[in-house]
Formats: structure tokens, sequence, C-alpha cells
């Protein structure tokens, strides 16, 4: 059984990477805006667009790697652009870049001070997107703009790579490879299916249009 703190976890953990890191900000790089308690804001339309926007995505997508994985963090940044109605592409793109390059350094660096400093130095040395006009521009997956009906995704491998830990995006539910097999068998994942294999069964998604859905 999955403790249910774990789900709550991965849905709030954009949010805690990025108090995490304004704390950091407020305190290494440059003062953040407050509240009138004192406390840093959460939100505010000065934080859009330049380096604490730059920041914010590569920390949070470096989050998603050391506490989930690379593949992981891939999906939930561009999750994280889900938006029908947006038309701010050059937005967008300084986002995908960003956390791209997060992702990178999630790879290399622990969380907190010292993969702050990493991250700080890289938008020292131009490696972080800072304004929708610079003119690079980020050459993978882009934005998911409709999400099946079902639709599941990877969080952890075991030791042999093998899917572990699923959480079920629309549900907001966390399921084991047990349960989210017991689910599929009752019907309540229809773009999904159980295979068998030498070490056991596996959840695997059918084919459809979602080159996203891609539990294999």
């Amino acid at each position: 059984m999955i403790p249910e703190k774990i789900g709550i976890k991965i849905w709030d953990l954009k949010a805690e990477a990025r108090d995490e890191l304004y704390q950091l900000i407020d305190k290494h790089y440059k003062k953040m805006p407050r509240n009138s308690d004192g406390s840093i804001k959460s939100s505010d339309p000065s934080f859009n667009d330049n380096d604490i926007d730059s920041l914010r995505h590569s920390y949070v997508s470096a989050v998603y790697v050391i506490e989930f994985s690379y593949e992981t963090a891939e999906l939930l940044g561009r999750l994280n652009e889900f938006d029908p109605r947006s038309n701010e592409l050059a937005s967008l793109n300084m986002d995908l870049w960003n956390n791209s390059v997060g992702r990178d350094y999630g790879k290399k660096f622990k969380r907190g001070e010292e993969l702050f400093f990493a991250l700080l130095k890289a938008l020292k040395d131009g490696e972080l997107i800072i304004t929708p006009s610079d003119s690079r521009k980020y050459k993978g997956s882009k934005s998911i703009k409709r999400l099946p009906k079902s639709f599941v995704i990877k969080i952890r491998e075991n030791r042999t790579g093998a899917n572990i830990e699923f959480f079920d995006i629309r549900n907001k539910r966390m399921m084991t490879k047990e349960q989210f097999i017991e689910a599929i068998r009752a019907g309540l994942y229809p773009g999904y299916a159980v295979k068998k294999h030498s070490s056991g069964e596996f959840p695997y998604s059918t084919r459809d249009k979602f080159s996203f859905n891609n539990l294999g």
C-alpha cells in the first residue's frame, strides 16, 4: 500500500519546490516582494517572463527529476503548460527550454542550495532563457493540449527498470502496480491493458493518438 501522503506530495510538489526556491532567491540573489504579514508572495506579476521565472521553471523541473525520474519530470513539465487556450508561444518556448535545462541539472545536483547555486550560475552564464524574445528554440516535445479520458503516468521504477508506482493525473490517485492492474481489469482505465512477462504481469498503454501516453 502506498501512503496517501505520497499522492498528495506529487501534486503539491510544484508549490513546495517553488516556495523553497523563493527562499533561496531572497537569501542569496535578490530580495523578493512580501505580503503584509512578511511572508514571500507565492505569486506576483513581476515573477513572469524574467530571471525569477526561469529559475522557477528550472528548479521545479530539477526537483521532479530528483524526487521521481527524468522521464516523469519531462511529462510533468509539459502537463504544467497544459492550457488549450494558450497562444503565448514565445513564453511557452521559454518555459519548456528552462524546464529542459532544469532536468539536466536535476541529474547532477542535490536539492536545495547546491542545486540553486548551480542554476544561478547557469542563469548568469546565459544558459537559461530570461525573456520570451530570446531567439533560441526548444526542440523537444511541446505542451499537451488535450488529455485522454484516463491518463496514468509512471512515477517510480524498481532496480530492474520495471514500473512499480503510478499516478492518475485526472483523479490525483497514486497506485501500486498491483492496484493499477486490478483497476484495469475492473474496466476503470480503458486506455490500458495488462501483459504477461516471464517476470510477472505489467500494465501498459494501448496504442492511441496520444504519443505522450507512453507506458510500455
